[in-house]
């Protein structure tokens, strides 16, 4: 018996139209667990360097983590794994909801899409009936209007839908796939399901899943409750409210957006305006979004309410789900004043679907090109006067592919280089060809410098966490959190935040402790992949300040879950560091380079070359890589992985590399 996994994919051939279910290896969960891991094994052996990312061969797959669908608070997460069509690397983007646990409750623990079908068409899967049907009808349909036409359709109201808008089905590059409440949007996951010319995915099941020890997880699963509520009533202390409490942030929830308009930029990550955040825009933006906000929503089995259903006046579609930082990338993008302007555009781009951080950035950059002259009238004729009237003008174009809206679809990095005339040089907030949350900061961060350039999730949300953004300044204040920090992997980390101060010798980067800063790095980008393993949602785990999932208590619940005999250290320093490794690796394959591992070029206003490539140095030491940053074969050995750094020799990426540094 297979227990918190089915033990089955579903294989599916839009080509041929074959429809296959195939038992796994469970030695493959001992190695990866599952979720990302099993994606990033799937993906290494099936989809080598030379598929591109349009290529029937290129695979589509939706994946529920290891703890997916059962009683763990929160484990709601389905991991959409591809190659992505703007990085063309591994693109995996989380998404939450209810699609997960309706897999695993129909039994299967991934849905593997390879091919393209010759016409449009949907998946239904319900429990042992899958069937590849028609979706000539749904063509052009909004995403959240496609669910709810499939569902009727299907007689089936308690069917979860993964579904793509117009946006898909032109292949922007940045384009989302959309399931309720929330959505796999980074890295153009929507683009590859929309080349394979399938619009939806629908699954309902009926099926148990096993539990190896259900009394021993029931009590775990209940503490993490019991702490969550705990945190309810004792928020974090000196932080922005943001970062206070636990889950997703709260945009939906609170009124109090200071830091975010203040600190982030505006435009085309150009412009801070320190002064936005006055009484009066306060009271107008909170009156705003308690008209919008008809009530707070949670994903599958989760006592937050990080998303709001949203009920808009103006809006074109009646209602649409919204959650975290989308109520404000429009806004800022745009460099509009009004909350009101993000609640209109916010949900016809989600009908559409475009990813929030993406889509908004890409219309800045645009409008920083007109501002500039580089594009012209004869570029964009009848183009509005003022900046909303132009976002909406520019996601028509956009996601119907329409004149210089099939220009900006590719995103920034590839519109810039076809565009010319100098567009290369506002190409400055991508990294690795993706477009990034609009943030100028001042001085250099090396902790942050490390996350933003080495990431392979390409994407700051999905890799930071666990650590306040800003030291404390009053001493006592950090004596005061240190206390209980359970979370803290090790004394040395606690002792690094006792000591760090906004200035003097301990403010980074004029203390160059390169150890603590790998060892913080390597906690925050850990605890994201034991997360997209196990398909728990970060808001609970890898992205709060002192969450209740944490690095000494999942060992535990996963043995439980599982049967499997898994400690702190297999699971910190064997399993993680595996599929951490086996996605660079893969990546390095593609072409991945240390050239590329580097963050948006003004991303802080003072930067320090030398001590940026000593920081890169002393990481791709401290993870076992070499100065190129691939793995070594020492290091892939140690991990079970010898044949990764055979393929990588094979293909003479060693050699290229020693000729490189001689």
């Amino acid at each position: 018996m297979r227990y918190a996994e089915t033990g089955y994919n579903l294989e599916i051939d839009l080509s041929t139209g074959n429809i296959e279910k195939v038992e796994t290896d469970p030695k493959l969960t001992e190695l990866h667990l599952g979720g990302l891991g099993t994606n990033a094994k799937i993906m290494w052996d099936r989809v080598p360097p030379e598929i591109e990312p349009f290529s029937p061969d290129n695979l589509l797959i939706f994946s529920s983590g290891l703890l997916g669908g059962t009683p763990a608070p929160a484990a709601n997460r389905t991991i959409v794994t591809t190659i992505s069509p703007q990085t063309r690397l591994v693109a995996f983007s989380m998404m939450g909801g209810f699609f997960a646990p309706e897999l695993k409750f129909a039994g299967y623990d991934k849905v593997i899409i390879r091919g393209k079908s010759p016409g449009l068409v949907y998946l239904w899967i319900k429990d042992d009936e899958v069937e590849i049907r028609d979706a000539s009808h749904l063509q052009g349909k909004g995403s959240l209007e496609t669910s709810e036409l499939i569902k009727q359709e299907l007689n089936e109201p308690k069917a979860q839908v993964a579904s793509i808008g117009l946006a898909g089905e032109n292949r922007v590059y940045f384009s989302s796939i959309e399931h309720s409440r929330s959505s796999a949007s980074r890295g153009g996951l929507g683009a590859v399901m929309g080349d394979k010319k399938l619009k939806a995915i629908a699954v309902r099941g009926t099926k148990d899943i096993n539990i190896a020890r259900p009394e021993e997880f029931i009590k775990l699963c209940n503490e993490v409750l019991q702490y969550i509520q705990w945190r309810a009533d004792n928020p974090i202390k000196h932080v922005p409210p943001i970062l206070a409490g636990l889950g997703s942030p709260q945009e939906m929830a609170i009124h109090d957006e200071e830091w975010h308009t203040t600190a982030f930029s505006w435009g085309n990550a150009r412009y801070r305006r320190k002064d936005f955040w006055t009484e009066e825009v306060e009271k107008e933006w909170t009156k705003v979004q308690e008209g919008a906000v008809e009530r707070l929503i949670s994903c599958y089995n989760c006592p937050m309410k990080c998303g709001a259903v949203i009920s808009y006046p103006s809006q074109e579609l009646s209602k649409y789900m919204m959650k975290c930082y989308s109520k404000l990338t429009y806004v800022m993008g745009a460099m509009a004043d009004d909350l009101e302007f993000g609640f209109r555009i916010a949900g016809l781009a989600q009908a559409y679907g475009v990813d929030g951080f993406s889509a908004p950035q890409v219309m800045a950059f645009a409008v920083e090109l007109y501002e500039n002259g580089i594009l012209t009238d004869e570029d964009m004729p009848d183009f509005p006067a003022d900046n909303e009237g132009r976002f909406f003008y520019l996601l028509e174009k956009i996601v119907r592919r329409e004149g210089i809206g099939d220009v900006l679809a590719n995103g920034v990095y590839w519109a810039a280089r076809q565009i010319g005339k100098g567009a290369e040089e506002y190409d400055h907030n991508t990294i690795k060809k993706h477009e990034q949350i609009p943030i100028k900061l001042g001085m250099l961060n090396p902790i942050f410098f490390l996350l933003l350039a080495t990431g392979e999730k390409i994407n700051i949300t999905q890799i930071e966490g666990q650590l306040p953004q800003a030291p404390f300044p009053n001493p006592e204040d950090r004596k005061e959190f240190v206390k209980d920090w359970i979370q803290a992997p090790s004394d040395r980390i606690k002792e690094f935040f006792l000591k760090w101060e906004p200035r003097g010798e301990y403010s980074f980067p004029f203390y160059p402790d390169f150890q603590t800063a790998c060892e913080l790095v390597e906690w925050q980008e850990t605890m994201h992949y034991i997360d997209d393993a196990l398909g728990l949602c970060a808001g609970l785990s890898s992205f709060p300040i002192k969450p209740p999932y944490h690095i000494n208590n999942l060992p535990q619940i996963i043995s439980a879950a599982t049967g499997l005999d898994i400690d702190r250290d297999e699971l910190w320093n064997k399993i993680i560091k595996r599929n951490r490794n086996l996605i660079r690796a893969a990546n390095v394959r593609r072409g991945l380079r240390r050239k590329d591992d580097k963050p948006p070029q003004d991303h802080w206003r003072k930067r320090f070359p030398e001590h940026e490539a000593k920081l890169l140095d002393e990481y791709y030491k401290f993870k076992g890589w070499n100065k190129e940053g691939i793995p070594t074969k020492e290091t892939l050995e140690g991990l079970g992985i010898g044949y990764v750094g055979e393929d990588l020799e094979k293909r003479g990426i060693y050699n290229e590399q020693s000729e490189e540094n001689d």
